[in-house]
């Protein structure tokens, strides 16, 4: 189960939708009290979504929202008339009273959204690294006589088949040539 952060100043309110949500199997769920221990658990944890009120005793879930990585998304929970008075688009809101549907369908969208932000923020490779993995595939362009594209497959299928980065392969590839 997905592990989400549920923060809310009042207690009782964490308690009912961490009970909706563990209970239809939606996420498992480490509940807040306020927006500094929020940042501490998503800077110690994987944590893709936060479902929010509005404000807690120390910061509005807005400005929370600015401190928060940005793989992580937010879904907040509020009267309309407070809803309406958060600028922020990036910031997904629900009016309550909420129906347990109803939650339970956002949170599963905002875990989407917060898988999709992730792929989106995951680092690239280096260019040291891309010149390694290009270095590879000149070398079994050359020693093999292949396209580089057929170099590219190779070192793909490698990876997969050894379970490891094609960074390793690369590497391993050219040690190989060089112990040749």
């Amino acid at each position: 189960m997905e592990k989400i952060i549920v923060a809310f100043a009042k207690e009782e309110s964490s308690r009912r939708i961490r009970e909706i949500l563990e209970s239809s199997g939606t996420a498992a769920c480490v509940v807040c009290r306020s927006a500094a221990e929020v940042k501490r658990v998503v800077s110690k944890q994987r944590i893709s979504a936060v479902v929010c009120g509005y404000k807690f005793h120390d910061e509005s879930a807005e400005h929370l929202f600015e401190d928060l990585p940005p793989a992580c998304a937010m879904l907040m929970i509020a009267a309309q008339s407070m809803l309406e008075m958060c600028e922020s688009d990036d910031i997904f809101k629900l009016a309550s009273p909420v129906s347990r549907g109803d939650l339970i369908a956002s949170v599963r969208l905002l875990l989407q959204v917060g898988h999709r932000l992730e792929k989106m923020t995951r680092p690239r490779r280096s260019e040291e690294e891309k010149a390694v993995v290009e270095q590879a595939k000149a070398v079994l362009m050359s020693s093999r006589g292949i396209s580089e594209e057929e170099a590219h497959r190779y070192l793909q299928k490698r990876s997969m088949d050894s379970g490891s980065r094609l960074l390793d392969t690369a590497r391993q590839v050219l040690s190989e040539d060089c112990g040749a």
